[in-house]
């Protein structure tokens, strides 16, 4: 399954936040919607970073007066993303190796999409159970 068929399911919104919005507003709005990350974007297309709870987390840790500052201050620069023709397993495999739970999906040069790590294993079951299914047809065709 290509991560094209999994936006195709679940829509391509993202959430995103401009760099210069506070900590403490970006927050707010991670709690609003019930989600753990948004997509940092001066122009709603091209990617900045990305800022989730654990960038959160770690800052305030540090510096409690971080709730104050930019989103720019404390996002994570270095975003690992995904294609939309690049496979579930092989998003996942990424998410596995960098630790990540989100992908931002480019398409040229373009935020796509993202998805979750939640959206990939709902894909990847979604998938095993029609295999299952399928195998389970031909075996008692078979009989």
């Amino acid at each position: 399954m290509k991560i094209a068929e999994v936006l195709a399911a679940k829509g391509h919104a993202v959430a995103t936040v401009h760099p210069e919005i506070t900590v403490e507003a970006a927050a707010r709005l991670l709690r609003e919607r019930h989600i753990g990350a948004l997509v940092v974007t001066a122009d709603g297309h091209h990617l900045l970073g990305m800022l989730s709870e654990r960038d959160i987390i770690y800052a305030v840790a540090v510096d409690r007066t971080v709730l104050d500052a930019d989103v720019a201050k404390v996002m994570t620069t270095r975003v690992i993303t995904t294609a939309p023709e690049d496979t579930v397993t092989r998003a996942m495999a990424v998410m596995t190796k960098e630790r990540c739970r989100h992908l931002p999906v480019i398409h040229d040069d373009h935020l796509y999409g993202i998805v979750s790590i939640g959206d990939l294993v709902k894909a990847r079951l979604q998938e095993l159970e029609t295999e299952a299914r399928v195998l389970r047809d031909v075996a008692i065709a078979h009989l």
